[in-house]
């Protein structure tokens, strides 16, 4: 593709045209086009014939697509580069938790491109540990399209996330990618997409290590609590069940996936409990494991209290489910959190029966704090 590149910034000069100006003549994004010229991402017969149009190439452009791209040639890469990567990409999972999608999606986009190049022309065992950083950046990225509310951005990010992980040859991290996308389609409410990814990630349950099982097995409980198949209760409590049991054998030494901090199956369960119906129980146990989470966790302590509310609501509490409500919208303000937003939202559907009364009008007032619903990053 050096050579594409090469013809279409022959023109460009030409025409004093520059890349961006070139990506909107084409209805594509800037970072896209540069990519797809450089090889990093696909250009199609139709993304080559309107650059050529744009450009006025008579067709060159369009031939220099179609020639074979030169495999990248393998070449020694410092293995300090694996390490740097990793470093990168916990500090951006560290803060996260603080600055939310928006002002993470452009530099950790950025950075993945950057690895991918690099492990393009690795070799030997680096080449694998490059690729498992490159899924690791994909399921983050996936992660904060997720939260930002552009769910089929998001899709897209897991989807690669996946195909980065065979790359790298670890059934743990192939696990792991799909109990990522499993949890998207949990987001989507599409139980039956989550029964398909968990039990796919759980067909070789005896290859995977107790954090990866125990990941699968409670989004597994998601997805019959979603699914609200009969027998969806006693499933979604033995799912449960069987991954607090793996939680005592979790150790730290593998990077992918937080399950092993203290009251994670609590939030899971009341989660489930919450989708189940089962309010009074779901009620209980929130109050027990929401003030028992550590500060740093703010953004998942928002959705939280979002479901607390409504659990609240499903016992017949209005009033203080407008009151736990309260405690989310600020976070879901500050952090542009979709998810959060839509669980408030959520909220609103089970106070129905209130309608028109004090607490429905209390409700109003608060969700009026919300930002509105738009595109991140």
């Amino acid at each position: 593709m050096a050579d594409l590149y090469a013809v279409v910034k022959r023109h460009m000069d030409v025409r004093g045209m520059s890349l961006r100006a070139l990506a909107k003549a084409v209805h594509h994004d800037p970072s896209y086009v540069s990519r797809a010229l450089r090889g990093v991402k696909p250009l199609g017969p139709a993304l080559a014939r309107d650059i050529d149009r744009a450009l006025g190439a008579g067709g060159e452009v369009i031939a220099a697509a179609q020639r074979p791209a030169p495999a990248p040639q393998e070449m020694p890469v410092a293995p300090e580069l694996a390490d740097y990567f990793r470093q990168q990409l916990a500090g951006h999972n560290a803060a996260d938790r603080f600055l939310g999608p928006g002002r993470l999606i452009a530099v950790a986009t950025a950075q993945y491109d950057l690895l991918c190049d690099i492990a393009g022309t690795a070799s030997g065992p680096l080449r694998g540990e490059l690729w498992a950083t490159a899924a690791g950046f994909a399921a983050l990225l996936g992660w904060l399209h997720q939260d930002a509310g552009n769910l089929a951005d998001s899709a897209r990010w897991h989807d690669v996330m996946i195909e980065r992980a065979h790359r790298s040859h670890d059934p743990q991290l192939v696990g792991f990618a799909l109990y990522c996308k499993a949890m998207l389609h949990t987001d989507m409410a599409d139980g039956a997409s989550v029964l398909d990814l968990t039990g796919a990630g759980l067909r070789d349950r005896h290859r995977l290590i107790p954090r990866v099982r125990a990941l699968l097995l409670q989004q597994g409980a998601q997805g019959h609590a979603l699914a609200g198949q009969p027998g969806a209760h006693g499933e979604c409590d033995r799912l449960l069940g069987d991954a607090d049991d793996l939680t005592a054998q979790i150790s730290d030494d593998y990077p992918w996936g937080a399950c092993s901090a203290p009251h994670w199956i609590g939030t899971q369960r009341a989660t489930v409990w919450t989708r189940l119906g089962r309010y009074r129980e779901a009620t209980e146990l929130w109050e027990q494991v929401i003030p028992a989470l550590p500060a740093s966790s703010r953004r998942d302590i928002g959705v939280y209290h979002a479901r607390h509310a409504q659990a609240l609501a499903g016992c017949g509490e209005p009033e203080q489910a407008v009151n736990v409500a309260r405690l989310a919208v600020p976070v879901a303000a500050q952090s542009g959190s979709a998810r959060m937003r839509a669980e408030l939202h959520a909220l609103r559907q089970r106070m129905e029966p209130w309608r028109g009364g004090q607490p429905w009008r209390d409700l109003e007032d608060t969700l009026r704090a919300l930002p509105r619903a738009g595109k991140a990053g």
